[in-house]
């Protein structure tokens, strides 16, 4: 594996779910999950809003999901992000969307239905929308600084994939291209350090935003906002004595051991044994 394209979401149903057949006979179908968020910005107060994300489930997933997801329903998704791109029939444009392939699908909602939360615990209640990106600087980071005087850099980070179409045989590859959004004093930081060419590690929350091009066009852009960004491949110097680069075996000082007194028994003894009966029953899962 040479880079990490993954996103994880926790979310709604917002519509009712239609499967659809490729010419293959493959079943297929889109999901449109909602995910609403809510966190601390960094002049203190609580920003709310919800997330789109649309998802793609293929085959048996598929299936599964038009026999079981109703409108409102919460799942949980993991899969990786993919962008495809057209031209425009009508102006020529390119045009593109990123969406989720999911790779993973969890019904939430037990079978006598979505329960409730006391009023003031709303916080409480399951969301996520998590990208963990490993990935190839594409160019050198542009940072600029907001009216408000919040520094804000945009990186561009590249992934591959690669597999083998089972139709053919041959290997294929296949690259994704992530826009990274990084605020503050990390911004600032990143600035002065990531360059082109850089191997990191990103973690957010992914964010699809609408605008206008100057002839009135409405265009999308999906975006990570970074929560951390990490550098990979470089020198660590806090575990640099304990490295040893000539392959001798590293001396390690045995510890004595201990032993239980003399007439007493040992701890392990007031330990019940393990049952291996699972908890969940075949007559408890919904299909």
């Amino acid at each position: 594996m040479f880079s990490l394209n993954r996103i994880q979401l926790i979310g709604y149903q917002t519509q009712p779910v239609s499967v659809r057949q490729t010419p293959q006979g493959t079943s297929v179908t889109d999901l449109n999950i909602v995910v609403p968020y809510q966190f601390k910005a960094d002049g203190g107060d609580v920003l709310t809003g919800k997330s789109f994300h649309t998802v793609t489930l293929w085959g048996p997933m598929a299936q599964v999901a038009g026999q079981f997801v109703r409108a409102g329903a919460q799942v949980f998704i993991a899969g990786r992000l993919q962008t495809d791109s057209w031209e425009d029939e009508q102006s020529g444009e390119k045009r593109s969307k990123t969406k989720v392939v999911a790779q993973e699908l969890i019904l939430l909602d037990p079978k006598d239905g979505q329960g409730q939360v006391a009023a003031g615990m709303e916080d409480l209640i399951g969301a996520l929308n998590r990208a963990d990106i490993v990935g190839n600087v594409t160019r050198d980071p542009e940072v600029r600084t907001t009216t408000g005087g919040q520094s804000v850099l945009t990186l561009g980070v590249a992934t591959n994939e690669r597999w083998k179409d089972k139709a053919s045989g041959e290997t294929r590859d296949r690259s994704e291209f992530h826009n990274v959004v990084v605020w503050g004093e990390l911004a600032t930081r990143l600035a002065q350090t990531v360059r082109k060419g850089n191997r990191v590690y990103v973690t957010g929350r992914v964010q699809t935003r609408a605008w206008e091009t100057q002839s009135g066009s409405k265009r999308t852009t999906t975006e990570v906002i970074a929560e951390t960004v990490s550098l990979l491949g470089m020198r660590n110097p806090a575990i640099a004595d304990v490295i040893q680069m000539d392959g001798a075996p590293m001396t390690v000082t045995p510890r004595a051991k201990t032993q239980a007194p003399t007439g007493e028994e040992p701890v392990t003894a007031g330990i019940p044994p393990i049952d291996y009966t699972p908890e969940i029953r075949v007559e408890d899962l919904p299909f």
